[in-house]
């Protein structure tokens, strides 16, 4: 049975008071009790030194808050881009669709994955604008070239703003999903080169 982060037996340190009288009966498990009890100030304070707990962490603290109305940018662009591949799909050569497909669960990764970054900084949800809009299909040729300079254009995009900012943790999240747009790019001149060859 999964536990809640909150629930009392999380971290009840009267369990760990008796444990420790028991092994160890004439040392203090921690300094401050009376009786055997611990007061609500100490527990606090107890509490609040736990891994996780601090009011701003190294990690997605307020260092990437800076950083929010980027990070919404790019969900809303990772989501129009995957409604694009998913489009791009069905008028693509047999040999193709599956790759865009791919590259449309990609972009699809990458917004839930910043979905869950934007909840780790804000604790709060953030609902995207998504359109509802029919999109419109041009040339096949002409679509992966398209498609080939907003890849790249947003790899370099997640390298710039992964440099702008000093939240180790984000960082690192902004380089790997630069890599996966270039590799995205790579994809799509393979693409391109295979159709103007025929």
């Amino acid at each position: 049975m999964e536990q809640s982060l909150h629930s009392p037996e999380v971290y009840d340190f009267r369990q760990y008071d008796r444990i420790w009288q028991r092994v160890a009966p004439t040392l203090e498990p921690y300094p401050g009790m009376a009786d055997g009890k611990m007061g609500e100030e100490q527990l606090a304070r107890q509490e609040s030194s736990l891994p996780g707990a601090e009011s701003n962490p190294c990690c997605m603290g307020s260092a990437a808050m800076e950083m929010l109305g980027v990070l919404t940018g790019f969900i809303e662009e990772e989501l129009e881009d995957r409604r694009y591949y998913m489009a791009l799909a069905q008028k693509a050569p047999a040999w193709a669709q599956q790759r865009l497909r791919s590259i449309a669960a990609d972009e699809e990764g990458h917004a839930r994955r910043l979905l869950a970054v934007y909840y780790l900084i804000t604790g709060e949800c953030f609902r995207p604008r998504v359109s509802c809009d029919r999109i419109c299909v041009g040339g096949w040729c002409a679509s992966l070239r398209e498609r080939y300079h907003a890849e790249a254009c947003g790899g370099l995009n997640y390298a710039r703003a992964a440099e702008g900012t000093v939240d180790p943790c984000l960082r690192k999240l902004l380089e790997a999903l630069s890599a996966d747009e270039y590799r995205h790019a790579s994809c799509l001149l393979q693409m391109l080169e295979r159709s103007l060859r025929r």
